[in-house]
């Protein structure tokens, strides 16, 4: 399965912050009714995700009823990316 879309990056505050994008509601959804063949445990779904010409291999995880994808350092590094930029979004699920 293969997802785009567009969504604006933000900042999780909690004890070790990390940076993530939301996967909008209806690819949410898809991915919920493929949930048992793919996830490894805890919701978790493994991707390759790509934002302009970066490709990093990562993992989704549930966050209130979405999907959340964590922003490497380096990838914001790279795509020159700050907080609440939007950014295209294409993750590949395996």
């Amino acid at each position: 399965m293969t997802l785009e879309f567009r969504g604006k990056i933000w900042f999780w505050h909690g004890p070790a912050p990390w940076y993530f994008v939301t996967v909008p509601e209806e690819q949410s959804r898809d991915l919920r009714a493929i949930l048992g063949l793919v996830t490894y445990g805890w919701g978790m779904i493994p991707v390759t995700a790509r934002i302009g010409d970066t490709e990093w291999r990562t993992s989704m995880f549930p966050k209130d009823g979405r999907y959340v994808v964590p922003i490497k350092a380096s990838v914001r590094r790279k795509e020159d990316l700050e907080l609440d930029d939007e950014v295209a979004l294409r993750l590949v699920v395996h």
